[in-house]
């Protein structure tokens, strides 16, 4: 379910129910001079006799007995003057759906630029943006309706309203590769799997002007890719690389910016295999390549002006008989052997071939790789950071100020020699776990996929903290796929890559 519209207009509908902001201590936020005198005195009175605070993010519904509103809805603003980030914005629109998500009819928001001390309407874009991210939710295998939300349309009430509508456009295309990555991360994995999500890549992307390619078992055999056909080839569903083209620079040889994303469309943990508990989960682990597919979309629907590649390594994990087993040595596409140590430590091998292929095959100016990689990195950061490590300190630099900007947060982490050689194996180049004793899985892992990158100019993202929503830290229903990563690299495109 999702809100099904997000507008802007000049003056509230009738017949309609009204957000009005309240700063601490009781007092109205300017736009509340659109409401007649008897129904200011109804909310004065609310405000007082039900002691509602105006704290940030707090809310107070009650009925209104206006012959013009039919409830009203006070959302606390917090301290006034307090300045607010866009983040902060966006969080307050999560709020106020929240607040209004059980009225089955118009809402619309009265706050104003002065209300926050700031010279731009476009808070209001924020705001927008905030609610339609939260008002998402994957009910797709409910029989009953047993959702509460019945919220179908908020209105954000600004002089600017056909401008603002105007500048909407490109959030709601953004928010379209967001959901996108959020309803295939949360798919089952006997609906998703290599070849039906490769499918609906294409599916989704080529009408948008994307040139989809699949790569299938043949080619990659002959590609050399046995590091990523190895993980696979213990599953009735056959591996794919999917690889997804978006040529919006107006220089059509400018080299692409590239993404890859691991796709674990189930994770087992193979012969290695892992304890059942929260093995369910484990068809998440396909998020990598979830969000390089959401990230697409939204960089063609919005046609951004830059030339990017994303790559998508698709397998499943699976024990059998024709399954990878630990002590199998096994040569990537770059030529380097692997010894294999556990088969639970898979995405590192098949994003081994997806990164040398990216860089063979595009030369790109930078790669992004995003992968809920390890176990580890949610010891070390929870669930509120993903981990960052990269080659290049301009590109870390550039991808936290994005972080900060969207609110998907990342922390930088190590790389060094120390653990590098950690990964050395006694009968091949490298192991795909590290020595006894080393620790650091984050680390040794990124240290892995780093061998790979051949010089490159390159960032590891470990989003296997935040695939999946814990304890409200995001814009998203509780517990549900996030979509973490389509709003930070499309923000870094933007910033960065856009001439």
């Amino acid at each position: 379910m999702v809100l099904e519209k997000v507008s802007f207009a000049n003056v509230p509908e009738e017949n309609s129910s009204i957000v009005v902001g309240v700063y601490e201590g009781g007092r109205l936020a300017s736009n509340a001079h659109r409401i007649d005198d008897s129904l200011l005195e109804i909310i004065k009175k609310n405000i007082s006799v039900r002691k509602f605070e105006g704290k940030f993010g707090d809310s107070l519904s009650f009925v209104s007995d206006s012959e013009i509103y039919n409830n009203i809805i006070l959302i606390g603003l917090g301290k006034k003057d307090t300045k607010l980030t866009e983040v902060q914005f966006e969080k307050l629109g999560a709020k106020i759906f929240c607040a209004a998500s059980f009225l089955d009819e118009t809402v619309s928001v009265l706050l104003s630029k002065d209300d926050f001390s700031t010279s731009s309407e476009d808070f209001l874009l924020r705001l927008g943006f905030g609610s339609l991210l939260k008002s998402w939710s994957f009910d797709k295998y409910k029989t009953k309706n047993e959702s509460k939300q019945r919220l179908r349309q908020i209105v954000l009430i600004s002089d600017n309203a056909s401008e603002l509508a105007q500048k909407f456009n490109s959030f709601q295309k953004l928010s379209e590769g967001i959901f996108l990555a959020r309803e295939v991360i949360s798919e089952p994995a006997n609906v998703i799997y290599p070849e039906t999500l490769a499918q609906r890549a294409k599916e989704e992307l080529t009408p948008l002007g994307v040139e989809v390619d699949i790569l299938e078992t043949e080619k990659m055999q002959e590609l050399g890719m046995h590091a990523l056909l190895g993980v696979g080839q213990g599953s009735i569903h056959s591996p794919r690389l999917a690889v997804l083209r978006w040529n919006g620079s107006s220089n059509k040889n400018d080299q692409p910016v590239a993404f890859v994303g691991k796709g674990v469309t189930f994770d087992s943990g193979g012969i290695s295999i892992k304890p059942d508990d929260g093995m369910h989960e484990m068809r998440y682990d396909m998020a990598g390549s979830g969000v390089v597919l959401g990230l697409m979309k939204a960089i063609a629907s919005n046609k951004l002006p830059v030339n990017v590649v994303g790559i998508m390594a698709l397998v499943e994990n699976m024990p059998s008989g024709s399954a990878q087993r630990p002590g199998d040595v096994i040569k990537s596409m770059s030529g380097q052997t692997i010894e294999i140590m556990s088969t639970d430590a898979e995405g590192r091998l098949i994003l081994a071939d997806a990164l040398w292929y990216a860089q063979e095959k595009y030369n790109p100016k930078a790669i992004i790789d995003l992968a809920t990689l390890t176990g580890a990195i949610v010891v070390a950061l929870g669930h509120e950071f993903a981990g960052l490590f990269s080659n290049c300190d301009d590109l870390a630099d550039q991808i936290k100020l994005s972080a900060i900007e969207t609110g998907e947060k990342v922390w930088r982490m190590p790389l060094t020699d120390h653990f590098d050689k950690s990964i050395d194996s006694d009968i091949a180049d490298m192991m795909n776990l590290s020595k006894r004793g080393t620790r650091a899985g984050g680390t040794t892992a990124a240290q892995f996929l780093q061998r790979f990158v051949n010089g490159k100019k390159w960032a590891h993202i470990d989003i296997a903290g935040v695939e999946t929503c814990k304890d409200n830290l995001f814009i998203c229903a509780n517990n549900g796929a996030t979509g973490f990563g389509v709003h930070l690299l499309y923000d870094l495109l933007e910033k960065n890559y856009i001439k």
